[in-house]
């Protein structure tokens, strides 16, 4: 099968959704599936542990737009960049950066920033949409002269499912890989209506439109109409073949409780009921591995050195490590109830069990993690929070707690090796002509 992936975020950029497809078209390429990758030609954090991409797959870097291009050599060093060698060292004990030296951005990352918020106020669905005129350029050209039998757009950003709109009304097989809401709860009143309409003609033009729960696959059923047959659910998910290095070794202490949290904070993904639990336990620990902690994490960190720890920029393989040798793992809820954080679906390949601290009753998250016995769904609230992790520690001190209980046989569907499996059959099931390399439906088994 010859497939284009039209991605701005890939490789070497870390963001969730870079790594889906980094996974996906790793898995997908040992199959012998034909890839070519359209994508944003920006930096990354450098080296960053990411799934290896397959040479023979051909990566097309579009100039990204006027604004992105001068801002595209900040590096890493607009942040905390902080690794498994930098946190524990090979005698056991651990160096940090300070939080003077966490603090966000730089003057350079502020100026970015206020750069990119004032284009985002005219450009939908914000400033990313720049890139837009170069990658339909190149979009054009590689429909011409691959003739792909998929035509795969990945959101977000929302820029690149008009390219895909495009491509289907040449009469190309679309697969939208929608994954979350383009009309979210943080979509600003702006663009709501445009989100909307842009949500409705992905459901109307793609031939499967692949999201990240059931809950959203229900909520475009109910919002647009959308034929459950075009819908598949493909959430994030986790590598089964981690190797099982020791680079995260003495970094967590055995009489402690220790919670590990990693991932980026945004204004609807606070930790203050969090942070404030934890600080009034004794023997419990909280490690936070960020690319950019927000200020109220910072004042605690400050404040109780000994109770929350602030890791950094911690590699996507070295963070991994992290996870299989923490005690607890702590995922932060969405303000869209509907939404599972991938991070999730990456704890869950940990074998770890995980905290989901969030409010809302009909959390599909939570709902998961309770279905798959694979932690606990607290309220953000402190006394319920703190009550919680005692009854944690208590098991900790006494029969341990491994996750036991946890549903291995469905956490292995959420594997990419599986994932990967589950959309090329899919995409067979829906367009008979589209042949697998083996002329095996689903020929990657």
């Amino acid at each position: 099968m010859r497939l284009l992936i039209v991605a701005y975020d890939f490789p070497p950029n870390p963001s969730p959704q870079s790594l889906r497809w980094a996974y996906l078209v790793r898995e997908l390429a040992a199959s012998g599936h034909e890839i070519r990758v359209i994508t944003a030609d920006l930096p990354g954090y450098g080296p960053g542990g990411l799934p290896e991409i397959p040479n023979d797959v051909r990566i097309q870097r579009v100039w990204p737009g006027p604004l992105s291009a001068l801002l595209r050599k900040r590096r890493s060093g607009d942040f905390s960049t902080g690794d498994a060698a930098a946190v524990a060292r090979s005698d056991g004990t651990s160096t940090l950066a300070s939080s003077s030296q966490l603090a966000s951005l730089n003057w350079k990352g502020r100026l970015a920033k206020r750069l990119k918020d004032s284009l985002s106020l005219v450009l939908f669905p914000d400033y990313r949409a720049e890139w837009s005129p170069w990658a339909r350029h190149a979009l054009r050209r590689i429909l011409s002269e691959f003739n792909p039998d998929v035509v795969v757009t990945s959101h977000e950003p929302a820029c690149s499912l008009p390219l895909g709109i495009e491509a289907s009304r040449q009469g190309f097989f679309w697969a939208a890989d929608l994954g979350d809401p383009v009309l979210a709860p943080y979509t600003p009143l702006r663009w709501r209506s445009r989100a909307r309409r842009l949500e409705r003609a992905v459901c109307k033009n793609a031939t499967l439109v692949s999201v990240t729960s059931e809950s959203f696959a229900r909520l475009l059923s109910d919002r647009h109409g959308l034929d459950p047959s075009r819908c598949m659910v493909l959430p994030q998910g986790f590598d089964a073949n981690v190797d099982d290095q020791s680079v995260a070794a003495g970094i967590f202490e055995h009489d402690l409780l220790e919670l590990l949290y990693t991932g980026r904070f945004y204004d609807f993904r606070r930790a203050d009921a969090l942070l404030d639990a934890v600080v009034g336990i004794e023997g419990v620990r909280l490690s936070i591995a960020t690319p950019s902690a927000p200020e109220y994490v910072l004042r605690a960190a400050a404040a109780h050195p000994e109770k929350v720890r602030i890791l950094g920029f911690v590699k996507h393989r070295s963070a991994l490590q992290f996870q299989r040798r923490c005690d607890v793992l702590v995922n932060l809820a969405n303000e869209d109830p509907v939404q599972i954080p991938g991070k999730v679906n990456e704890y869950l390949g940990s074998g770890r069990p995980i905290l989901h601290v969030g409010d809302a009753e009909a959390d599909a998250t939570g709902r998961l993690i309770e279905a798959l016995h694979a932690g606990w769904h607290v309220k953000r609230n402190r006394e319920e929070i703190q009550t919680l992790l005692r009854q944690i520690q208590r098991r900790h001190a006494t029969v341990g707690i491994g996750g036991e209980e946890r549903d291995v046989g469905t956490i292995a569907a959420y594997s990419w090796q599986r994932l990967a499996v589950d959309w090329v059959r899919r995409v067979e099931l829906l367009s008979p002509s589209v042949q697998s390399v083996s002329g095996v439906p689903g020929g990657m088994a």
